[in-house]
């Protein structure tokens, strides 16, 4: 029999509302009960799926065959120095290394062969000993080479201690820095380095400056507006350290020569409520990247001195988001998003007319990736697509040739060839064409079932991307489709902006119409949902919204208890979502709204498909108490299931740390999938 929560009627009155959560308690992870609870599900969840134990391990195997364990990144020059990583059979975490630069093309590396004068920067293994969880939160190398700055979290809860290490010398410094953030930033001569701390809400609010080989850190940046976030960098050109200030909407930036680290920052411009935007530095001017009139964002130069007048460089455009800008001494690099898909722009500065990349597949993913060095004739890129392995291209951008400098490797036979990608068009409830994006292994009987993957919130797009695990699917007949729907940022800011606040639920109907679109026109017979975190909320939403539809949902970290935690401006993240969601705790109407498509409060006595919910103790996102909490609703309330609560406790937001530990993570999940489709080898 599954886990029975005890039940501690909490009442909860807001606008003249009055709730009462009888789970409330779970969110005490000091009480016994709560520990004792989570191993009680645990234990059920193991014990339901005990037949699957062969599954798992075969997909795991799986997995681990395909995967080229000893393997090594492409090279990135900066400076006097080629940085890569590297990774050993057997060994759960990535080691971190140089070369010297010997000519101007990368070394030629050999997986499983350490180069002549290659230095170990960071050996995660030996970092991680026999702790369960293990990340690295910052890894920055001084501008002279000579220094790096990392920090460390050994429990998950994104609470990183910083240390410095002499890179000349091998030597740890004395310096030692808990409870930093992540990210930083070094000064010119590597004397001193710049980090951010958070408050008690989990928000990164203060910026330090701390001298090496002092313990009497400065504050140089406090922000006090609950609502913003704050971030430290230096642009590529290394010229200049920038302090971010952001909310989801409103954004102000402060700029610092880095020759002189214990000077004043300059603001650029004060916020304004809605205006985005944020600076790099292109030589003998700024660039700034900003939506103040433009929607999808347009690109515009600013003077060293007088960084806050803006000349326009590229308009906005109704047709593309401009997401991002590169700056580099003899060329800018845009990165941009244009029906449903990404790409890059190339401004050069001797003259020539700005162009755009070609890629030849119908969908795929590209960005700028790996470009540390300020003056170079090429771009390093990222590129992907459902059946392509992640490759790693140069660009020389006086030949326009695109160079491929390596490709994940499949092993076990791999031909993309066998496989199929597109792209098909959903019609939503209002009429909006909703792009779905597909693959499917050739010859596969179709209807098939369908693995459906949906996140939707904070602009943030799920582009096309090839998966060695996903292979565990296709090859067994399963169909694997991404809905990119509402609140996303695939087809541009509009897109976000109709998937957010009092739009929210078009996030969730966008996504049912994709599941019927999907087994409308023969594709798909049985649908599994998946989502994470915000992804989480949708598998939530959609559960309720429409249970018929799904033979499955897979919910990682998942946010349904939202009302509850967005009424709670103690929680982290709480007011800085906000701007998100809207403010339950002031707003009636916004309470009200909420209140109809959070997924905790609306689960009823209709029969629910199989729910597996995943989470993690550690979590400081979306905490472990939202999934319990849900879970134990539904065993209360509703029909069908079961319903699943796996949760790791020793782990956050992001799961179990360790590589082969992820993949085990993966090959459950996986399983569980197959089986409710009556796959069981």
């Amino acid at each position: 029999m599954p886990p029975v929560a005890k039940k501690v009627p909490v009442e909860r009155t807001h606008h003249g509302d009055t709730v009462v959560d009888d789970y409330a308690w779970l969110f005490s992870k000091d009480d016994p009960d709560t520990i004792s609870h989570l191993e009680a599900e645990n234990a059920y969840t193991e014990e339901v799926t005990g037949h699957l134990k062969d599954l798992q391990e075969t997909v795991f195997q799986e997995i681990k065959s395909r995967t080229l364990e000893t393997d090594l990144s492409v090279p990135s020059r900066k400076g006097a120095w080629w940085y890569y990583s590297r990774t050993e059979e057997g060994k759960q975490y990535g080691i971190q290394c140089r070369v010297a630069v010997d000519g101007d093309s990368p070394p030629v590396l050999t997986a499983g062969v350490p180069l002549p004068g290659e230095q170990v920067l960071l050996d995660g293994n030996e970092l991680a000993g026999d702790s369960a969880f293990f990340a690295i939160g910052t890894s920055a190398i001084s501008p002279d080479g000579t220094k790096l700055a990392y920090s460390t979290d050994f429990t998950g809860d994104e609470r990183f201690t910083l240390r410095f290490k002499d890179l000349e010398s091998g030597e740890l410094l004395a310096d030692e820095i808990p409870g930093v953030f992540y990210g930083g930033a070094w000064s010119a001569d590597g004397s001193t380095f710049f980090y951010s701390t958070i408050d008690d809400a989990w928000r990164p609010y203060r910026i330090y400056r701390h001298t090496l080989g002092s313990d009497d850190d400065v504050i140089v940046y406090q922000e006090d507006d609950e609502r913003f976030w704050v971030g430290i960098g230096l642009t590529r050109s290394q010229r200049y350290l920038i302090v971010s200030a952001g909310s989801k909407i409103t954004s102000e930036v402060r700029v610092l020569d880095a020759d002189d680290p214990t000077g004043e920052f300059t603001l650029v411009r004060p916020r304004r409520t809605g205006v985005e935007y944020g600076l790099d530095h292109a030589g003998d001017h700024f660039l700034v990247l900003h939506n103040e009139g433009a929607v999808n964002f347009e690109l515009a130069t600013a003077p060293i001195d007088d960084p806050g007048t803006w000349t326009p460089l590229i308009e906005h455009r109704d047709d593309t988001r401009l997401l991002d800008v590169d700056a580099f001494k003899d060329h800018i690099v845009v990165h941009f998003r244009r029906d449903g898909l990404s790409g890059i722009r190339i401004l050069p500065r001797d003259g020539r007319e700005p162009y755009e990349i070609s890629f030849p597949e119908p969908i795929y993913d590209v960005a700028p990736a790996g470009n540390a060095e300020f003056e170079t004739s090429r771009l390093r890129l990222g590129y992907t697509s459902m059946i392509t392995p992640t490759s790693v291209y140069d660009y020389d951008l006086q030949t326009n040739e695109l160079i491929l400098l390596k490709q994940k490797a499949v092993l076990g036979g791999y031909d993309p060839a066998d496989y199929e990608q597109f792209r098909a068009w959903a019609t939503a409830d209002d009429g909006t064409k909703v792009p779905i994006s597909i693959v499917v292994r050739k010859g596969t009987d179709r209807p098939a079932p369908t693995l459906l993957y949906g996140y939707g919130s904070y602009e943030t797009s799920i582009d096309p991307y090839f998966s060695v695990a996903r292979l565990s699917l296709l090859d067994r007949g399963f169909v694997f489709a991404v809905a990119h729907v509402r609140g996303g940022g695939e087809m541009g800011r509009h897109w976000y902006e109709d998937g957010k606040l009092n739009k929210k639920k078009n996030t969730f109907s966008d996504f049912v119409a994709c599941a019927r679109h999907l087994k409308a026109e023969g594709l798909s017979s049985r649908i599994i949902a998946r989502g994470g975190s915000a992804g989480g909320l949708l598998m939530g939403a959609v559960a309720n919204l429409a249970p018929e539809e799904f033979a499955g949902v897979v919910a990682e970290v998942p946010f349904v208890d939202a009302l509850n935690t967005i009424l709670d401006p103690s929680l982290p993240l709480t007011v800085v979502e906000w701007d998100e969601w809207g403010d339950p705790l002031h707003d009636p109407e916004v309470y009200a709204y909420m209140k109809s498509y959070s997924p905790y409060e609306n689960v009823d006595g209709r029969a629910y498909p199989p729910i597996l919910a995943i989470t993690s103790l550690n979590d400081t996102r979306v905490l472990y108490h939202e999934p319990a909490k849900w879970i134990a609703r539904l065993r209360e309330s509703a029909q069908g299931g079961p319903f699943l609560l796996k949760t790791e406790m020793g782990a956050g937001h992001g799961g179990r740390s360790g590589r082969y530990d992820a993949w085990r993570e993966e090959a459950f999940a996986l399983s569980w999938i197959l089986d409710r489709v009556g796959v069981t080898e």
